[in-house]
This record gives C-alpha cells, structure tokens and sequence, in this order.
C-alpha cells in the first residue's frame, strides 16, 4: 500500500502555471471571501533591467508536475503559521515582455499582519524552492538562463 504526503488542494486555494497573461482581478477575487479582513497580492512583473544591464524580455519554462506540487507544499505551511482563508499562486510562462505580469500571490485572511507575512512567505519560498527557470533576453540580444531556486544566492531576484 503506498500512503500519498503530497498535501492536498484546500477548497479555498488556486495553483496554476499558464502561458496566459494573469489577471490582478481574477486572483484578488479568488483570494476574497467575506472572512477576510484583509486580501494581500504580490504582483511580480519584468524590469527592464537587472544589474543594470538592459532587459528587454524574459522567457520562463517550469517543470509543471513539480512547481504545483510545490506550490501546494507552500499553502499547507502558510496554512500551518497563519489563518488564512485562501491561498491563490499562479505563475506564467513562456516569452514575457517588460512590464507584463509573471507571477502573482494573493492571500485572503482575516488580519493584514497575518496576510502581509504569509504572502511574503509565499513568494520567498516560491522563488527559493520551485523548478522555474527563467531566460533574461538582453537588449545587445545575447540570453542568459537562471533558476528562479537559485535567486537565493543572487541579489534582485
């Protein structure tokens, strides 16, 4: 007999990774609920540089399977510290043009302290821990891959 120990999806929580640009509205009224004191969104987005060099593009890859397992793992232990009532991440991927959107984590929770922290936590453990990779496309057109797990060793991730 094998037991699972993936956690399981709580009703109130969304995971996705999509080629499709995210929607502040849609995730704001995911993590909404009439519980709620307070609805915190981190909304990631391409810089038009990094280190000061010129960024005009990003293209991100993910391991699927994985990153919502992950993200899973992620809501059970926010789940475990704070009481939220939802936990919304989703993650684009694909070719991203500055200023367009490619992460957003909302936490819906009945206190802002709470909410402020857990969606900290979130989106640390996310860019710490999930199989995303991320290709900077520079402006003199050379690339350059980083792991979004690696950005703990670097500075501006």
């Amino acid at each position: 007999m094998v037991v699972s120990t993936a956690p399981s999806i709580h009703p109130g929580d969304s995971f996705a990774i999509t080629f499709a640009p995210l929607s502040l509205e849609e995730v704001y009224q995911i993590a909404n609920d009439p519980a709620n004191g307070a609805v915190v969104v981190m909304s990631g987005m391409v810089r038009n540089q990094t280190e000061g060099k010129p960024v005009v593009a990003l293209e991100y890859q993910a391991y699927e399977p994985m990153v919502l397992e992950v993200f899973k793992k992620i809501a059970a232990e926010i789940r475990q510290t704070w009481g939220v009532t939802h936990v919304v991440i989703h993650h684009r991927t694909g070719k991203l043009q500055v200023g367009e959107i490619s992460v957003l984590v909302a936490i819906g929770c009945p206190h802002r302290s709470e909410a402020f922290a857990a969606c900290q936590y979130g989106i640390d453990t996310l860019k710490h821990s999930a199989p995303i990779w991320k290709k900077e496309i520079w402006s003199d057109g050379s690339t350059s891959w980083v792991s979004i797990g690696a950005c703990e060793q670097q500075e501006g991730c």
